[in-house]
Formats: C-alpha cells, sequence, structure tokens
C-alpha cells in the first residue's frame, strides 16, 4: 500500500478575513514539496501551523473525498459563489458564538448552502435543522415561519449546537462527528471505544454515514479554501449579493414589495427564504427582517409606503388609511456604510438631514445602529 504522508495542520480565523467573502483569502497556508508530482493532492503539500483551532489529518479516508469533490467542478464552483453571500453571515455569527469560523463549512456539506434546502427525513435549511432540535435551539416554526430557513437565526442555532458539542467532548472533530449524528451517539462510541475521545478511534462504533462525515468536512474546507488548485472557478449566483436589510414593523407581502419597488419577487423569496406565505408579520415590538437586493437602485420611498400599510391578508396588502401612514423608516447600518453613501440611497435626503432627525452630533457611524429616515 502506498505510504501516506500524515500532516497534521490547524485553520485560524480573523475580523479581517471576514471582509473577503471567497475562501481564496483563507487561512489553508500551504506550499508544495519541490519534488511534488500532483498539484491536486494535498498529500504532496506541507502545511504551516497557524493558530490552534480544527486539527486535520489527511488520511486515506480525507484524500478519497478530496478526490471525489474535486472532479465535481461545477458543482463547487456554485457554492463558491453561493459563499459569497453567505459566508459573512456565518462568519460573524460564529465570531459572536467565541467559534471557529472553519466551521461555516458544515453548511456547505449540509446543503450545498441552499436555505431551501430539505432532506428525505424533513431537515430543513442551510444547516439542516429537524424540528425539535431546532426548536430546542429557539428557532421558530409554525405556519408562518420557519426560521430553519433564515441564514442569520439557523446559524445562530448551529453555532448554539456545536458550542454545546464542543463544551462535551472537548474536541472539535467530535462536535462536528455529533451535528451529523448527535451528541448521544458520539458519546456511545466513545464508550464504547474504552473512553477515547478521538474521531479517529471512535469512527469504527459511529454510524456509516458520520464516519465519511469529518473526512468529507475536512476535504470540502480544503478544496473551497485551495480552489484554484482544483482548476475550480467561482460562479454567480442567481441572485443578486448586495443586499440591504429593513425592518418591517407591520405585515407586509413580498408580492406587495415586489410590485410597488420594481423588485423581482423570486429575488426576493431566495433572499427571504423562512416567510412560508410570502407575509411578514413584523410589529413595533418584534421587528422582522426585510432583506431586498440594491443592484438596481430599488425605489426606498416606494418601499416605506408598503412597509407602513395596514395588515396584509394572505398575499394582498389592504388600502393603507391616512392615520396608518407615516413617512418613517429605518435604515441598519452595514459594514462600510457612511452618511455619504445611506443618504445617497434616497433621493432628496442630504447627510445633514440624517445627522438632524437622528441627533447625530459627528459623522461617526458603528455597524448595527439604526438611523431614521423621513420624507417631508
Amino acid at each position: 500500500m502506498k505510504k501516506l504522508i500524515v500532516l497534521l495542520f490547524f485553520y485560524t480565523f480573523s475580523l479581517e478575513s471576514m471582509a473577503a467573502a471567497l475562501p481564496d483569502s483563507s487561512r489553508f497556508v500551504h506550499e508544495q514539496y519541490l519534488n511534488s508530482s500532483s498539484a491536486n493532492s494535498p498529500s504532496k503539500f506541507r502545511t504551516d501551523t497557524i493558530k490552534q483551532s480544527i486539527p486535520t489529518i489527511f488520511n486515506q479516508s480525507v484524500q478519497s473525498n478530496i478526490d471525489a469533490i474535486g472532479k465535481r467542478k461545477e458543482q463547487v464552483g456554485k457554492m463558491l459563489g453561493l459563499s459569497n453571500y453567505y459566508f459573512p453571515v456565518y462568519e460573524k455569527v460564529l465570531k459572536e458564538y467565541g467559534l471557529p469560523e472553519e466551521l461555516k463549512f458544515l453548511s456547505v456539506i449540509e446543503s450545498a448552502l441552499n436555505p431551501h434546502a430539505v432532506s428525505r427525513v424533513g431537515a430543513t435549511g442551510p444547516w439542516q435543522f429537524m424540528a425539535p432540535t431546532a426548536k430546542s435551539y429557539g428557532l421558530k416554526i409554525n405556519q408562518e415561519i420557519d426560521e430553519r430557513k433564515d441564514p442569520v437565526q439557523a446559524s445562530k442555532a448551529a453555532a448554539a449546537y456545536l458550542k454545546d458539542a464542543f463544551n462535551q467532548f472537548g474536541d472539535w472533530l467530535l462536535a462536528i462527528a455529533s451535528y451529523n449524528c448527535g451528541m448521544g451517539a458520539v458519546s456511545r462510541a466513545i464508550i464504547k471505544a474504552g473512553g477515547k475521545a478521538d474521531f479517529w478511534e471512535i469512527s469504527r462504533y459511529l454510524p456509516a454515514e458520520t464516519r465519511n462525515y469529518v473526512p468529507k468536512f475536512l476535504a470540502t474546507a480544503y478544496i473551497m479554501s485551495n480552489y484554484r488548485e482544483f482548476g475550480i472557478n467561482p460562479l454567480a449566483p442567481a441572485f443578486n449579493t448586495m443586499t440591504d436589510v429593513v425592518d418591517v414593523i407591520k405585515p407586509v407581502s413580498l408580492t406587495a414589495v415586489a410590485k410597488a419597488t420594481g423588485i423581482d419577487l423570486q429575488q426576493l423569496i431566495l433572499l427571504n427564504p423562512a416567510y412560508k406565505k410570502l407575509i411578514i408579520n413584523g410589529s413595533k415590538d418584534a421587528p422582522k427582517p426585510l432583506v431586498i437586493p440594491t443592484n438596481n437602485n430599488p425605489d426606498y420611498f416606494a418601499l416605506y409606503q408598503v412597509l407602513n400599510g395596514g395588515p396584509v391578508n394572505q398575499n394582498k396588502i389592504e388600502p393603507k388609511t391616512q392615520a396608518a401612514a407615516t413617512n418613517t423608516l429605518y435604515h441598519t447600518v452595514k459594514k462600510g456604510e457612511n452618511l455619504s453613501t445611506i443618504a445617497k440611497k434616497f433621493p432628496g435626503v442630504t447627510v445633514n438631514q440624517l445627522k438632524v432627525w437622528n441627533g447625530l452630533k459627528s459623522s461617526s457611524l458603528s455597524v448595527g445602529m439604526r438611523l431614521k429616515i423621513r420624507k417631508s
């Protein structure tokens, strides 16, 4: 049997890396051996140790997955394109929970970054939660909404689960394995292995799918972080990845938003996958997010009128009464935005007006700040 070169390397993560959506800014630092004969064989690479996080071993199981996944160039290219939108969301959540950002690759093998994915057993969303587990981690599932499909909320639930799993096992590979088969199955496998809390030691006691789950995760992480080595190019997703998030404080339908703003309804559905009936039941006490694409400079004031209308029945907006009308909307500040760029989004709005409406004494903004925008 060909002798395998076993390499141990560690990932790292940093706040700066969140700005780069595609994984070519990855933490996988590597260089070829001078006598390497295959650019596509990780066993030919020497990997530098950076910051300890998730240990990875290139053994035969991992190598086999790399060989298989590396051939699916179009599929990987599509996921790289989708990662431009989803990975920054995942990285932000994982950082908030103090977890390694490389865990974002779990969503790739769970759903191929498809928020509408549903497995044959009913696991749903980008992180593939079964309903009982989802509810136990705070996700709402009812006739109106399924937060398993919401990239932000589902990521928070996944992060909470993985944090619990790591706290229980003290090992990231075991935590990752438990995401597939459950913490109970991993605990039983450890007992059968004589108390050895090591994935490779307990692997034979795990379900067959889980035995390949961790190697597949490691292979996927490697390929998506070094895709150029495999001749893979990112493919643009079917929706615009430049978006804005608006708080909705009254019931409103995505259909009404599309008609008022000229935004394609299918784009809104892709960007707001959690709303089952295409209705956002927001309220002042519990605002809900509406994600809109900004590539075609949507009519924000038309959007204001829709969002401040009366209640909706199914997919129709009821006529708005004069008493219910309001000319105020809230804009949530995103990374890289300033008063000037925000003002340009709203015809007739000036930087000085933004300062006056929001009681700002300087032009300094912080990410997540909610700014009032009014139409006179």
